[in-house]
Parts: structure tokens; C-alpha cells; sequence
């Protein structure tokens, strides 16, 4: 593993999402759903004009890539499209939910448990193999959630919920990999926004006013969404995705101590010990990883 640039980029981009959480604390006194609306809007406006701007020929190659594929091969990325982009806004919107009504430890177990998830539905969706290592991991992930479950039900529903609606995004993303991600991702939050058009003139709350809130959300979509976005994309020029996958672990783990220390939340010794089994499960499942890195 080399501490080059690109190594630098990726773990710059897990890092700051790992304090994501400060930001949306900060909004607190807003619904999820405003929160999702602005966000959403807001990011897909911004993407549209860095990419008119500044992208237009990379635009303009993925646009002659589509045309040349076959209609069936259309309709299929089309659909991939669409269903990542509501996959995405999903998972935004049950974090967000989970940072501010349930807690911030739920939110961080969701993205510890992600790459285990992700690698089992991948096992059973894309036919990829698992090694024995990866199975004990599996295991242990079982367990703890199964302790987890004990009086915390709730809690651990939201975190497989998030969990899993962010890894069936990145395994429908794996077939559809043709184009720019980062013009994929601009594509998706404008088709999302506009699906989400209709249902913000019926629930939303009263327009938000105080400098406060579009400061905190200017914050959130420049800094939370777009600059670690370019960072990651930037990363995986150069970089596997066995090691994005290790860097991953830096985003829960910041926001575990931050609900430990920073937001003073309580942990009993059945969580702790649920917690340290995860953490098990990790170094067991990226074991063969780490081993080959020695080498």
C-alpha cells in the first residue's frame, strides 16, 4: 500500500464523511425530509453546472457511448440509472433519519457492517466467491447483530436498512460501469430530484429562512458531498477497490467516537461486546487482504 496521492485522496474522502454527522446535528430542528429535499436539489444544481462547465467533453463521449449500444442495452442503463439514483437518496435519507431521531451509533454500526453486506449480496447477486475468512466474518457478523437485536431492535433495523440499501446501490452501480461515475452520479440526483419534485410541494415544512440552516447546507453538499465525491473518484483511478474497501472503515469508525465522546451517548457491555465482535469480523474479513499486502 503506497501513501501516494491517490492513497492521500482516498482516505481524505472517508475522513471527512467520518464527521458528517456535526453538520447534520446542526439541523437538528429540521425534518429529515427537508433535509433530504434541499440536499438532493441542491447537489444535483451544482453537479449539472460543474459538469456543463467544466466536463463537457467527458460528457459529450459518454453521450456517444449510450448512442452506440443496442436498445436493450439502453433500457438496462437506464434502469440502473434510476434505481442507484433511488437507492442513494434512500440511504441519504434514512441516515440523515438516524443521526437525529435514533442515534449516531446505529449510523456508524450501519457503515461498519456495509462491506460485509455488500460482499454477501454480491456473493448471492453477481456470483462472486467468498474464502473461508470472509465466511467467519459472516458469521460473527450474525452474532453480532443478533446481540445487538436484544433491546435495541429498532436501532439495528435502521443500521441494516442503511447498510443495505447503500450495498445494493454499489453492487447495481458494478453493472453499470460504462460511463464517468461522476456524470452517472450527476445524472441520478437530477432524474431523483425530479421524482422528488412532486413530493416536496405536499410534505415539505415551511421554506427555511434562517442563514443558519442554507450555511450548514451549503457545508453539507460542498464539503459532505461533492469534494469527498471528487476525492473518491479521483482515488479509484489508481487504486483497487480492496483498498477503498479497507479506507472505508475510517467513515464509522470517526463517527463511533463521536457518539462516544463528542455526543456523550451511553453503550451497555452487551453492545460493546457486539462492537467488538464487528471489529473481529473486519480484520478477519480483509485477513488475505492484509496478508498479501505484507508481501
Amino acid at each position: 500500500m503506497n501513501f501516494n496521492k491517490y492513497f492521500v485522496a482516498a482516505f481524505s474522502s472517508f475522513f471527512i464523511w467520518g464527521f458528517f454527522s456535526l453538520a447534520i446535528k446542526m439541523l437538528n430542528d429540521y425534518s429529515s425530509l427537508d433535509i433530504l429535499f434541499y440536499r438532493v436539489f441542491y447537489a444535483a444544481f451544482l453537479l449539472l453546472i460543474v459538469n456543463l462547465l467544466f466536463r463537457k467533453q467527458v460528457l459529450l463521449n459518454d453521450f456517444k457511448i449510450f448512442n452506440q449500444f443496442e436498445k436493450t442495452t439502453k433500457r438496462k442503463t437506464v434502469f440502473l440509472t434510476i434505481f442507484g439514483g433511488l437507492l442513494l437518496v434512500l440511504n441519504w435519507f434514512l441516515f440523515m433519519y438516524c443521526v437525529n431521531h435514533i442515534s449516531i451509533q446505529s449510523a456508524s454500526f450501519a457503515y461498519l457492517i456495509c462491506p460485509i453486506i455488500t460482499t454477501v449480496l454480491a456473493y448471492f447477486v453477481l456470483k462472486e466467491n467468498l474464502n473461508n475468512w470472509q465466511w467467519m466474518a459472516v458469521v460473527l457478523f450474525v452474532i453480532s447483530c443478533s446481540i445487538l437485536s436484544y433491546g435495541h431492535i429498532r436501532d439495528l433495523f435502521y443500521s441494516l436498512i442503511i447498510a443495505s440499501t447503500f450495498a445494493l446501490y454499489l453492487i447495481s452501480q458494478r453493472k453499470n460501469n460504462q460511463f464517468d461515475r461522476f456524470v452517472i452520479l450527476t445524472i441520478q440526483l437530477f432524474i431523483s430530484s425530479l421524482i422528488l419534485l412532486p413530493f416536496y410541494f405536499v410534505y415539505k415544512s415551511e421554506t427555511p429562512t434562517v442563514s443558519l440552516f442554507w450555511g450548514v447546507m451549503t457545508f453539507i453538499v460542498v464539503l459532505f458531498t461533492i469534494i469527498p465525491l471528487f476525492l473518491n473518484l479521483y482515488a479509484l483511478k489508481e487504486i483497487d477497490s480492496k483498498t477503498v474497501g479497507v479506507l472505508m472503515y475510517t467513515n464509522p469508525l470517526i463517527n463511533f467516537f463521536l457518539a462516544l465522546f463528542y455526543f456523550k451517548e451511553k453503550m451497555n457491555l452487551m453492545q460493546l461486546t457486539a462492537y467488538l465482535l464487528i471489529i473481529i469480523a473486519i480484520i478477519l474479513f480483509n485477513a488475505n487482504y492484509f496478508v498479501k499486502n505484507k508481501r
